[in-house]
């Protein structure tokens, strides 16, 4: 009913489409999901992704070492050079190198040797294969101190008078540090923090460059050269480079190139540092979209199981929650549902859903009043959505479980006796976010010891798998199923139903599937003493 999305999906449109730079996200089967406007523009074309960039795309390797950069003539843009970085779920970052985006100077026809553009496209790509902020730094470090000076040091901003610094000797390996200092002690790493152009290295003591700005084993400093970190909007920090008396000083031409990688180096480290800054937050956000490990309360088992249509996604359409009760001797209200629609607005939904029905945990014993104003809710919201659920008010009678049941649109509980009977709960309603009114027949299960009361999600009836892929596995193979689970525990029961669906699923595409056991204790069971919900799996 509902489709999931994955944490990346959430950043990458804002991440991509806010770089001033040309990159695009292109997903397994080559369409563009995401891009840059100045990738848009490169990339012109009326049929979607170029050929020449999907090709490359589909014959990317899915492990091995780092894929070479693609290059392409472009009859408008010229020369375009695409860096592709891999992702887990298929997807990859391709970054382009066009015309304008190559310095102006010799080429190598021109006999411009070490310092040209092809040089400085090799080194973007090495910048621009990852999108994590420490390691693009580490491989600027790296880069710099081996074609361009003798050590290199990256200084980023911190917090208060702590300067971030990854230090680097030619040949070694760089190296994180942390100190508190004053930039000015620098000539004009104050200013190229502050994102000013950078002073000529000749104006630059060496001898006045302080004891933390140079990396031990360095020796004798013989000239400095001092480079910010240009940003998205902000400086990303200032390079510094150091060079030994024997090696001589940065003349013009040094000195341009050295600027020219450090724009290149910014612009990766920005664009790292905005995309790990976005996942936190997105991976903030989605904690509470999160469904919860679910544990022994107030004398009941219940456990819960979930997998995503996807199978690298966390979230979807399908959602559980268990919440004690409010008095000692009350009802746990447990509830599964599933809301209709795909990617983040079914997730979003799901959210307010559960947010809404949290806020109505003080009504949870009248449980039509309470799908009565989620339904009010639900019609009353911008979105266009519906949501099915089963609320299930539980409680601990002596050594039997009274579970109260009301459906809204969706599939009726299934009850396991101990002897080994599936029975259906008698429960019925309509869904809710549709009609004026949402309607419910209240049905009442007593679970004896080892008993158990089972909500599922229509994920897993709809599965469509077995010999011929294409017939769902229905409620009939739940019932067998659930029926070889007489007397077993809760937790086991979850895992048992999830995989015989997975096998009858196979490689098959699926919708979003939620499993929820609320099991009598066997006699004799010694309860958890504790009434937590549980964290977040």
């Amino acid at each position: 009913m509902a489709s999931s999305i994955s944490s990346a999906a959430i950043t990458d449109g804002d991440f991509l489409a806010g770089s001033p730079y040309p990159v695009a996200l292109l997903g397994p089967d080559g369409r563009i999901l995401h891009a840059s406007d100045r990738a848009r523009r490169l990339l012109a074309d009326r049929d979607g992704t170029p050929g020449w960039l999907r090709r490359a795309h589909l014959a990317l390797p899915d492990d091995g070492p780092r894929p070479r950069p693609v290059r392409h003539t472009d009859p408008m843009a010229g020369p375009v050079e695409a860096h592709p970085t891999r992702r887990p779920d298929g997807s990859a970052v391709w970054w382009f190198v066009s015309r304008e985006d190559r310095p102006a100077g010799p080429s190598p026809a021109d006999g411009g040797g070490p310092h040209d553009w092809e040089l400085l496209a090799r080194l973007s790509g090495l910048l621009l294969s990852s999108l994590n902020a420490d390691r693009v730094l580490e491989t600027a470090a790296r880069q710099a101190a081996l074609h361009l000076a003798d050590a290199a040091v990256l200084v980023a901003p911190g917090s208060g008078r702590v300067l971030r610094l990854v230090t680097c000797l030619r040949g070694a390996d760089p190296a994180h540090a942390q100190v508190r200092a004053d930039p000015a002690e620098v000539p004009g790493l104050a200013e190229a923090l502050r994102g000013f152009p950078p002073v000529p290295s000749r104006w630059i003591d060496p001898g006045a460059a302080p004891h933390w700005l140079v990396p031990d084993g360095f020796g004798r400093v013989g000239s400095v050269l001092v480079t910010p970190l240009p940003g998205h909007g902000v400086p990303a920090g200032a390079l510094v480079l150091l060079r030994t008396p024997a090696a001589g000083p940065f003349d013009p031409a040094e000195e341009s190139f050295a600027r020219m990688f450090a724009v290149r180096a910014g612009a990766a480290v920005s664009a790292a540092v905005m995309y790990s800054e976005q996942a936190a937050v997105t991976d903030l956000l989605m904690r509470e979209l999160l469904p919860p490990r679910l544990e022994h309360l107030d004398g009941v088992d219940f456990a819960g199981g979930y997998r995503a249509s996807g199978d690298r996604d966390r979230i979807g359409g399908d959602f559980y929650d268990v919440h004690p009760a409010a008095e000692p001797g009350g009802e746990t209200l447990a509830l599964l549902g599933d809301v209709s629609g795909k990617g983040l607005e079914a997730a979003v939904m799901t959210g307010k859903v559960r947010n809404t029905l949290h806020a109505l945990l003080p009504l949870a014993d009248d449980h039509q009043r309470v799908l009565h104003l989620l339904n009010r809710a639900l019609l009353t919201s911008r979105h266009t959505r519906f949501a099915s659920l089963v609320l299930a008010s539980v409680r601990r009678e002596d050594d039997r479980v009274r579970v109260r049941l009301s459906a809204a649109g969706h599939p009726a509980p299934m009850v396991v006796r101990a002897d080994g009977r599936v029975t259906e709960s008698t429960t019925l309603g309509s869904i809710v976010g549709v009609l004026p009114e949402a309607t419910t027949r209240t049905d009442t299960v007593l679970l004896d010891p080892g008993e158990a009361c089972v909500l599922y999600s229509d994920g897993i009836t709809e599965a469509k798998g077995g010999p011929t892929g294409r017939e769902q596995f229905g409620d009939h193979r739940l019932r067998r199923a659930l029926a070889e689970c007489a007397g077993l525990p809760a937790e086991a029961i979850v895992e048992r139903v999830q995989m015989l669906a997975a096998q009858w699923l196979r490689e098959n595409r699926h919708d979003d599937m939620a499993v929820m056991v609320i099991a009598a204790p066997p006699r004799g069971h010694v309860p958890v003493i504790g009434r937590q919900r549980g964290l977040p799996e």
